[in-house]
């Protein structure tokens, strides 16, 4: 019996939640990517991180992550050579909020600037939080 699947940790919500070819090249079929799936894609090949840094950002090991990667570029290959539309959605993830905090004062706020809004200082430090997501 296999063990149960961890949480991969995303820093964001998918902003496009499918992609695919204009008619009449388009087919009926669809391909399905996990959203941990495109988080790979984008680490690695979008940010150009290596594997395991960005196994680390996803709290899986290097293997994982490498299988992971494999089976996405692997949807994204079919999507492309077969003319199919990519639809986002589903896996077994946390999204994790950006939350920024300063080194001096503690203070922390959502969104990122480069001065703290409450000390002035430019000590940030980026740290997450995190929701779970569907399966």
């Amino acid at each position: 019996m296999p063990r149960p699947r961890r949480f991969r940790r995303v820093i964001e919500k998918p902003r496009v939640k499918s992609f695919g070819p204009c008619p009449p090249w388009a087919t009926e079929e669809v391909v399905k990517m996990e959203i941990e799936e495109l988080e790979a894609i984008r680490l690695k090949d979008y940010l150009g991180m290596k594997q395991e840094e960005a196994a680390k950002v996803m709290n899986v090991s290097q293997p994982t992550f490498h299988r992971i990667l494999t089976s996405a570029r692997s949807k994204i290959a079919e999507a492309i050579i077969e003319g199919k539309m990519i639809v986002v959605s589903g896996g077994k993830y946390i999204i994790e909020e950006k939350k920024y905090v300063c080194k001096k004062c503690k203070s922390e706020w959502p969104e990122e600037i480069k001065i703290c809004p409450v000390c002035g200082c430019k000590g940030i430090l980026h740290r997450g939080g995190g929701r779970f997501g569907r399966k």
